[in-house]
């Protein structure tokens, strides 16, 4: 299978997952393709299915940017509160570059649904300060102003009353604590309103898997900033990491 196309990778929990991606239309220009997550997933394991998966895309040697789930500084990985340990202090970008032979960039998962949603999705256009937000295992969060990214932003790890925010509203939350869209909501709205007093957005963005079923509970957060949900969903985090590796988002 080849491509002339960047490579997007989304390494999660669960999966790792890539695609060619058509930066013209924002979307997959090949079928994806999906990986199970070694478990542990060290940063020696990852490395090797990503050059498994990348070379499912062979022929050309375009870029490939992956997404972490933590924060990622000049490719370094600095925080790991949802992977493994080992990744702190490692070369993501250095890494995955070694393991695949390809030109890689690395960055936050957030981040690059937010690149995403902002350049394709339910952000485009918009200006101002925009908050993606992606409630799954945590919440990840992307600010972008005026369609430019501020990296690294970490909003889910906020304090909402002694508690860590995305501990407490996160869709795991929800889940772990079978709680009903309703009670969920009366949480998201008291996470929401927290970030409305620190940063006063023009809107806010939902993304993650839960967003498919965002007319359950986004009707019932009741704050004044607009909130809706994304478009581009689990394509996101590939479309934005291809965009993110040709250095044009």
């Amino acid at each position: 299978m080849s491509t002339e196309h960047p490579l997007g990778v989304d390494f999660g929990g669960s999966g790792i997952k890539g695609a060619p991606v058509d930066l013209d239309r924002g979307d997959f220009a090949a079928d994806r393709l999906r990986i199970e997550t070694p478990q542990p997933s060290t940063p020696e394991a990852v490395a090797e299915v990503l050059a498994e998966l990348v070379g499912s895309f062979d022929g050309d040697s375009s870029p490939v940017g992956v997404t972490v789930p933590g924060v990622v500084r000049g490719g370094v990985v600095s925080t790991a509160a949802n992977i493994d340990s080992s990744w702190i202090g490692v070369d993501a970008a250095e890494l995955f570059s070694h393991a695949t032979g390809r030109p890689v960039s690395a960055v936050n998962d957030a981040d690059a649904a937010g690149l995403a949603e902002s350049r394709y999705g339910a952000a485009r256009g918009q200006r101002g300060l925009v908050i993606v937000t992606t409630l799954g295992t945590g919440i990840g969060s992307a600010l972008l102003l005026d369609g430019v990214l501020v990296p690294n932003s970490e909003l889910g790890h906020i304090e909402i009353d002694g508690r860590v925010g995305e501990k407490w509203a996160a869709n795991s939350a929800r889940e772990a604590e079978d709680l009903s869209w309703g009670d969920w909501a009366a949480r998201l709205t008291t996470y929401y309103r927290t970030l409305e007093r620190l940063l006063v957005p023009d809107l806010f963005v939902v993304g993650g898997g839960v967003s498919k079923h965002a007319d359950k509970f986004l009707p019932m957060v009741d704050i004044p900033t607009p909130i809706i949900p994304a478009l581009l969903r689990n394509k996101a985090g590939i479309i934005g990491a291809a965009l993110h590796a040709t250095g044009s988002a």
